[in-house]
């Protein structure tokens, strides 16, 4: 393991410089006079991360970077009083009940904290509570089966692991309901008479994936609906003729890696287009071009690395993937110094408050800017491949979290156990 450590202090500085940043443009791109909404937003946000940053940067003597920690006992309890309740604030995710159930499971995951058999249990009834007849999964108990929240379902019940939540799920009826939302073009509809885009093409496809109803006709025709989702930028809109954005991007990356058909992108456009994501100020990452940074996308733009380094090493031969293709630890030192809240929970960005779809993608942004992947042939998907380069870790070496699968986001042993559980085909798959 690799531990970044911040570089010694000048102790020859002369110490009325420690403010010196505040009066010097040092950040962003050079004013040209003409300010707009967005531009102005930006400069508050850089504004909000100027002194965090300070502290470890240009302070005289700055702080050393080892002291940065991940507050691991303040995001478990925030998470786990998620799990004991919520208030009536809540309701306006009312429709979202199995992704909360997912964030925070997962986010406990990451943290290493292991469930109860109490709360393990409790989760597969509120799972229950939302599944239909279908076999898919509605936002909350009486709602219609969505590809997305049943992909945010089986995820959780993956987590857990257990006998009665794999019982719980119908995989006949879950593939005969996919197959009435597959549509002629490769994409499919999230609901029943709902909207389609590249979103649905991944849930579809992670889910049954993890379930073992892979079948030649829900695949037909997604790798052309998403190639043509990719724009001229080389980012992926979620559909062909819109902008390129973070999370359909992953999303789109994501279903093609499942496909076995992420050659047919232009990967050298979508390599420029995800780098440049990277902004050189906050050091996280933007959704879209001119847009501001957002915690989340430490994920949905920084998963998207492990599947690019591997679609290149296939492309190129294997020491393509053997170069970092963005920079690990300024992610971390966005997500460790700009976004944890001070009560727990990790957020947005600095002036914003933490929820729980923040902390579990921020922590998974987290794993991923560790640890390195590689694609293995034999076993036909991306595996942790530390090696001798090991992980890369930012500040406290106990700030390490567990690798995340960087195609599902659940932990590779979860991925493993609900696969082998599933083994058996079904005869119509």
């Amino acid at each position: 393991m690799r531990i970044v450590f911040q570089e010694e202090p000048d102790t020859q500085a002369d110490s009325d410089t420690s403010d010196q940043w505040l009066d010097e443009d040092i950040w962003g791109l050079p004013d040209d006079g003409f300010p707009t909404e967005t531009s102005e937003m930006q400069e508050e946000v850089e504004a909000a991360v100027m002194p965090l940053y300070a502290r470890y940067k240009w302070k005289v003597p700055p702080e050393p970077l080892t002291s940065v920690r991940l507050q691991r006992t303040l995001h478990i309890r925030y998470l786990k009083s998620g799990l004991e309740g919520l208030s009536k604030r809540f309701v306006v995710l009312d429709a979202s009940q199995p992704w909360l159930v997912y964030w925070m499971l997962h986010g406990l995951d990451l943290l290493d904290e292991p469930l109860s058999q109490e709360v393990a249990s409790r989760a597969v009834k509120t799972l229950a509570r939302c599944q239909n007849s279908t076999g898919g999964f509605g936002g909350g108990p009486g709602q219609i089966s969505h590809v997305a929240t049943t992909y945010a379902a089986v995820n959780a019940l993956a987590i857990v692991g257990t006998q009665e939540a794999y019982d719980l799920i119908d995989r006949s009826a879950l593939l005969d309901w996919l197959r009435r939302l597959k549509q002629a073009d490769g994409s499919f509809l999230m609901h029943e008479g709902g909207e389609l885009d590249v979103r649905g093409i991944y849930c579809v496809l992670a889910t049954v994936k993890l379930l073992n109803i892979v079948s030649p006709d829900l695949a037909a025709n997604s790798e052309q609906f998403i190639a043509c989702s990719q724009t001229y930028e080389g980012g992926i809109g979620g559909i062909p003729g819109v902008e390129a954005h973070g999370g359909y991007t992953f999303c789109a990356f994501a279903a093609m890696e499942l496909l076995g058909k992420t050659e047919l992108l232009d990967l050298d456009k979508l390599s420029r287009w995800l780098c440049f994501r990277q902004l050189a100020v906050e050091k996280g990452f933007q959704g879209r071009t001119n847009k501001l940074v957002d915690g989340c996308y430490s994920f949905w733009q920084g998963g998207a690395f492990p599947l690019l380094e591997c679609a290149l090493a296939r492309r190129d031969g294997d020491e393509a993937g053997k170069v970092d293709l963005f920079n690990r630890e300024a992610l971390q030192e966005y997500i460790l110094i700009c976004c944890q809240g001070e009560r727990g929970g990790l957020k947005d960005k600095p002036d914003k408050n933490p929820d729980y779809y923040h902390t579990c993608y921020v922590l998974s942004g987290l794993s991923i800017a560790q640890h390195r992947y590689a694609w293995d042939p034999v076993q036909e998907d991306i595996i942790v491949a530390d090696g001798e380069r090991g992980p890369v870790v930012v500040g406290n070496g106990q700030n390490l979290l567990p690798a995340t699968h960087p195609v599902h986001n659940i932990l590779p042993r979860h991925v493993t156990r609900i696969r082998a559980h599933f083994a058996q085909e079904l005869p119509d798959a």
